[in-house]
Parts: structure tokens; C-alpha cells; sequence
């Protein structure tokens, strides 16, 4: 996916999701902190994370388009456990301050305004730092399969 299209997608979603929130009245901020662009979402309570986080979904792969789009918002020290993709992720970093480790690469920190390009087929783990929350915004790809999910990120290696 080109950075056009990237930049025409992520502008079709943000002008979605304030005509949804317009729509609906939904409120937007996350415990009395600045506003968000997108809502919380629901809690995600199956095991491919540690500490909470939440998602919201806002574009679902389908048989036109086979990218996903989703925010999460990790609370400080949750993160995902080591996973691939086999399309490649983006992440585009909201809010706060967060981590990104490749396999066999040194982890590095993401904030507000960064985006990370998640290579094909190459494991890796991302989330909040241990005192900030942190949100991003996920594009996926789906056309080559969905995520596939390894071991839980050891603390050792959250805090190395």
C-alpha cells in the first residue's frame, strides 16, 4: 500500500468516525484526559495481551477491501504478545508514549505523530510504556491471512 493511498484511507476513516460520532453524540474522552480522536472501544479480554487495553474497530476487512483498521488504546505497561502479520501492519501513534521491538532488534520508543511499517511475516510486539498510555491506530492487512500470534512478551524483555 503506497502513501497515497494510506493518506486517502486514514482521511475516509477520521471523516467517517466524526460523522459517526456526530450521528450518534457519542462522547470521545478517555477519563476526564484530552479528547480523543477516536472512543476507547470495548476491553479486550482474550489472551494476546497483557495489561488492559481496549479496541475500537473502525473498518472491517471485507472481499473489496482486505485491510482492517482499528485503535487501540493500551493502558501503561499492556502491550500484545510477540505476533506476525502476513501483509504487514502500519501503526500510526495518537497519543502518549509506547514501544515497538522487532525479533532480534532492539526496542524502540513511539510517540504521538510516529508511524511504524510492521514488515511481512516478521514477528513482532508493541504497547504502552510502563507509566504513559498509549493509542494507535492499526492498519492491517488481511489478503494474505489474519494475525498470527506467538508467545507473551517476558517482562525481561518489556524492560530491557
Amino acid at each position: 500500500m503506497n502513501c497515497k493511498a494510506i493518506s486517502i484511507l486514514l482521511l475516509g476513516v477520521v471523516s467517517f468516525s466524526c460523522n459517526q460520532q456526530q450521528e450518534t453524540g457519542q462522547h470521545t474522552s478517555l477519563k476526564g484526559e484530552d479528547t480523543l480522536i477516536f472512543p476507547r472501544g470495548e476491553k479486550i479480554t482474550n489472551n494476546n495481551f497483557t495489561g488492559a487495553a481496549w479496541l475500537k474497530g473502525l473498518i472491517d476487512a471485507d472481499s473489496v477491501n482486505q485491510t482492517s483498521v482499528g485503535s487501540v488504546t493500551f493502558e501503561p505497561g499492556a502491550r500484545t504478545k510477540w505476533h506476525s502479520h502476513p501483509a504487514g501492519q502500519i501503526i500510526l501513534a495518537l497519543d502518549g508514549i509506547g514501544y515497538y521491538q522487532e525479533k532480534g532488534s532492539p526496542k524502540f520508543i513511539v510517540k504521538k505523530g510516529d508511524a511504524v511499517k510492521c514488515p511481512p511475516d516478521v514477528p513482532h510486539w508493541h504497547g504502552a510504556s510502563p507509566d504513559t498510555k498509549f493509542v494507535q491506530v492499526a492498519v492491517t492487512g488481511r489478503e494474505k491471512g489474519e494475525t498470527v500470534w506467538l508467545d507473551a512478551v517476558t517482562d525481561e524483555e518489556y524492560n530491557n
